[in-house]
């Protein structure tokens, strides 16, 4: 009787231990193909690839949503910085949705955006002239007209003067 206890374990080891290789191997080839996928970047191009529903951002520029972004280490004015961004088929940052917002917390530094105060409609407004969402980050209750302002990546902005030299974002929508 003890003979048969002894195979009857040494049988339900065998093929547990048949299970286990065999799992560790799936897993094996799950994390290769995975980490092999994430790896295979797209050759940067500026260039909307409509039929496949694929987009690609220029060299350096993030890709979110169907945006391309560039976060800037160059200090510069709120003017040179929308130019910059103007010369590079985009405009400063324009924040319209929650989820781009979270998506903007990546760093500390503040960064030069592109809302500006309308004199004509007494307003502030983004470059596009679309009002600004009050319920996406609190405003400033004492802001300046003559100022600019910066996003701050705790989700809020700020006034600066204009001249001031900050790091900015530009956004391109692609579609």
């Amino acid at each position: 009787m003890a003979a048969f206890h002894t195979t009857a374990w040494r049988l339900i080891s065998g093929v547990l231990g048949v299970i286990c290789l065999s799992l560790m191997a799936a897993l094996g080839v799950l994390l290769k193909n995975s980490l092999t996928k994430q790896s295979v970047q797209p050759e940067p191009s500026t260039d909307l690839q409509e039929e496949s529903g694929c987009f690609s951002c220029q060299e350096k520029w993030i890709g979110y949503q169907h945006n391309c972004y560039f976060v800037s280490n160059e200090l510069k004015t709120w003017k040179d910085s929308r130019d910059f961004c103007v010369s590079h088929n985009s405009s400063l940052l324009q924040i319209q949705t929650r989820n781009e917002l979270d998506f903007m917390k990546f760093n500390t530094n503040s960064y030069w955006i592109g809302l500006s105060y309308d004199e004509e409609h007494h307003a502030w407004l983004w470059e596009d002239n679309s009002t600004l969402s009050q319920d996406l980050f609190p405003f400033p209750k004492s802001v300046n007209p003559k100022t600019c302002m910066m996003y701050i990546p705790i989700g809020s902005i700020l006034d600066e003067h204009c001249e001031k030299k900050y790091r900015y974002i530009c956004k391109q929508q692609l579609i």
